[in-house]
């Protein structure tokens, strides 16, 4: 049986980020990353109602490894949403060396979609992480708008997305599959918006313009 949430989650140690602050051996680490990349995806697909002990399994540790690493599901969660903050910024900055700025852009949306599968389906124990240690969103409250500002100011200066792009603007349109109706189609649908919204952002741009008299 699951251990009961704990009703006071800023009670327990806090992990700074993803990676944490203390020192582990190889094997000790290799088991915390893959809970928490195992308990990221159960989270996107069934929410927190998502089992530990089914975490534990698929991660390939028993129960007890998970307990130890965190040892409440809202410590769990907060690790797991620090690393979906953390792990969306360091994309922007990898995809803009790898894919032009435009791709670039496009891809880092499509995974921004995936940072939201994951949010909503953590969103209970948000709720209360909220209510009660306030610096988890105080930490990471900007960090996504920035990262998404140097890639369209990128795709701008390169002339693949149109001049008059308001990253704000761009950033509340992909914020709205997170209040979009949680269906089977819900990941299809958001994939569709953020194809539109780069076709949006994409007319108009000098690059796409035909030059006169050809």
């Amino acid at each position: 049986m699951e251990r009961k949430l704990a009703s006071r989650p800023s009670s327990e140690p806090k992990d700074e980020t993803p990676l944490g602050a203390k020192t582990l051996r190889a094997d000790a680490r290799r088991n915390r990353d893959k809970l928490i990349e195992v308990a990221a995806e159960a989270f996107a697909n069934h929410g927190t109602a998502a089992s530990l002990e089914d975490i534990a399994r698929r991660a390939g540790v028993g129960v007890g490894t998970l307990y130890r690493h965190f040892p409440t599901r809202e410590h769990l969660v907060e690790v797991v949403y620090r690393h979906e903050v953390e792990a969306l910024c360091n994309a922007a900055e990898e995809l803009s060396h790898e894919r032009t700025p435009d791709q670039a852009l496009e891809e880092w949306m499509h995974r921004f979609v995936g940072y939201i599968a994951t949010k909503r389906g953590m969103a209970d124990s948000l709720r209360i992480l909220l209510n009660s240690n306030s610096e988890l969103f105080a930490d990471s409250y900007g960090m996504v708008p920035i990262a998404l500002r140097g890639l369209i100011e990128r795709a701008v200066a390169d002339g693949s997305i149109r001049a008059d792009v308001d990253s704000t603007d761009v950033l509340h349109a992909l914020s709205g599959t997170y209040s979009m109706p949680n269906s089977p189609e819900w990941r299809d649908r958001s994939r569709r918006l953020v194809r539109l919204l780069m076709d949006g952002l994409r007319w108009g741009a000098p690059k796409t313009q035909v030059p006169q008299g050809t």
